[in-house]
């Protein structure tokens, strides 16, 4: 059995961390997507290479319509890599990065960062993950 066989795709759900704008955070606003994470809750980029037409991303915020895309994993930014939320295929201007995607666990209470596309950077909690 190879490990893309064994591997469990993740449903994480990301939720705005607190800020001067949000000093509570807020659940409205945020993403929810699907990894193969790794026995440390890191994303599993071997795993991913065979499911990543399953590894999709919603984008929620607020009262806009959601954003549907995928979780890409691009060449360039740190490390050599970076993984992307991709709203649409073939353009990189939509593209959202989440800052050392690859060095962060995904594990309920954690944080993280997401560049959006107009260069702003919010940070996340880690709200929930399951298996999807």
């Amino acid at each position: 059995m190879s490990e893309v066989d064994t591997a469990t795709l993740q449903r994480i759900r990301l939720h705005l961390a607190r800020s001067p704008e949000f000093p509570a955070g807020s659940a409205r606003h945020g993403y929810e997507f699907l990894a193969p994470l790794d026995a440390a809750g890191h994303i599993d980029l071997a795993a991913w290479k065979g499911l990543r037409e399953r590894c999709t991303v919603t984008r929620f915020w607020d009262h806009d319509a959601p954003e549907h895309g995928h979780l890409v994993h691009r060449a360039g930014g740190t490390h050599g890599a970076t993984w992307v939320f991709d709203y649409e295929p073939g353009a990189s201007e939509d593209d959202e990065a989440g800052y050392r995607f690859g060095d962060h666990a995904f594990v309920p209470g954690e944080y993280v960062s997401v560049r959006e596309e107009d260069g702003d950077m919010h940070t996340f909690v880690v709200f929930s993950v399951v298996a999807a």
